[in-house]
């Protein structure tokens, strides 16, 4: 818990899956107290996990916050959720991430244990690197990226708005991969793509556009 002109200032997860479970390992290795964090979900099945107590978004009402959901158009909605209920964003980085010198991780960011974001990296804002995933040199990762465990990102690439790299797949270096597309696990991305597409295989193949696109994160004006 942090401190506030005197107030214990709480951490909320919000999302009490698999990935919020996560997120709490990060912050336990970090030393954090389980009176200082809250779990958000609005499916509450329980009133505590792992000691630390759940309750649902309109229970909140002040504290920090990030979002541990690894779908970027639920994650926007879910954070945008929380700003209007007064929260604020912070980030979280497992202790046993490695982070070159220079590269600074923005608010609503989430960087679990393994990882690993090269010198000359930007992440922006809700970006998502999760265990024993790769960032190479001078990367850039736009908003609600989510790079997902066992991903390798190389060198020089640009991840535009609400990519997802599935696990275990790859994106060769000076690539650039257009907004809201996902690839498959497992998939060797060779080639630029343009934005809502699929990529699936080796190398990776288009698809089409992702299925039901209704909750896909748009770029901002």
């Amino acid at each position: 818990m942090t401190r506030d002109s005197g107030r214990s200032v709480p951490i909320h997860i919000v999302g009490a899956g698999g990935l919020g479970r996560e997120t709490l390992d990060a912050l336990f290795a970090r030393g954090c107290e389980r009176d200082s964090l809250v779990l958000v979900d609005d499916h509450v099945v329980a009133t505590e996990l792992h000691g630390v107590p759940v309750r649902r978004p309109d229970d909140v009402r002040d504290g920090l916050f990030v979002v541990a959901i690894a779908d970027p158009g639920t994650r926007r909605r879910l954070a945008t959720r929380m700003l209007e209920r007064g929260l604020v964003l912070t980030s979280v980085v497992h202790p046993r991430a490695t982070l070159a010198h220079d590269v600074r991780i923005p608010a609503g960011c989430l960087v679990l244990a393994n990882a690993f974001i090269s010198t000359g990296t930007r992440l922006a804002a809700h970006t998502q690197v999760q265990y024993n995933a790769t960032i190479g040199h001078d990367s850039v990762l736009h908003e609600f990226v989510t790079v997902l465990p066992g991903a390798n990102v190389a060198g020089n690439v640009v991840l535009e708005t609400a990519v997802t790299v599935g696990s275990n797949a790859s994106v060769l270096q000076g690539l650039v991969v257009g907004a809201r597309t996902f690839i498959g696990a497992g998939a060797v991305v060779t080639k630029n793509h343009l934005g809502d597409r699929v990529l699936v295989g080796v190398p990776a193949r288009d698809r089409g556009a992702p299925a039901g696109m209704a909750g896909a994160v748009t770029e901002r004006p």
